[in-house]
C-alpha cells in the first residue's frame, strides 16, 4: 500500500468515526506525511501542525495497522516516536483497527 492508497483508506475509516476529534500527523520520513484532523474529518498529505506527531517508517506503520506490531513494543524499541500529546496517539487505536 502506497501513501495515496493509505490516505484514501484512512479517510474512509475516519468518515464513520466520531470518536476521534483530535489532529495527528504521521511522519513517514522520505515516504511523506499523513495528516488526520478528526474534528473536521480531514485527511491529507499536508505537513500541518497537529496535536501529536508520530514518526514511523511506512513498513512499521503497515505492521501496526495489520496488528503484527504492538504499539507499545514499537515505542519501547524506538520504531515509533511520539511528539506532542501522548493521549491523542493512544486514541488512534480504534481508528487504526479499521485499517486491517
Amino acid at each position: 500500500m502506497d501513501l495515496a492508497a493509505l490516505t484514501a483508506k484512512v479517510a474512509a475509516a475516519l468518515a464513520g468515526d466520531t470518536s476521534f476529534n483530535d489532529s495527528v500527523k504521521f511522519d513517514f520520513g522520505s515516504d511523506g506525511k499523513l495528516f488526520i484532523d478528526g474534528g473536521s474529518n480531514k485527511v491529507s498529505n499536508d505537513d500541518e501542525s497537529a496535536d501529536a506527531t508520530i514518526q514511523v517508517t511506512m513498513d512499521d506503520f503497515k505492521s501496526l495497522a495489520a496488528g503484527d506490531l504492538d504499539p507499545m513494543q514499537a515505542v519501547m524499541s524506538g520504531k515509533l516516536k511520539i511528539l506532542g500529546d501522548m493521549g491523542v496517539a493512544m486514541k488512534l487505536q480504534s481508528l487504526l483497527s479499521k485499517l486491517s
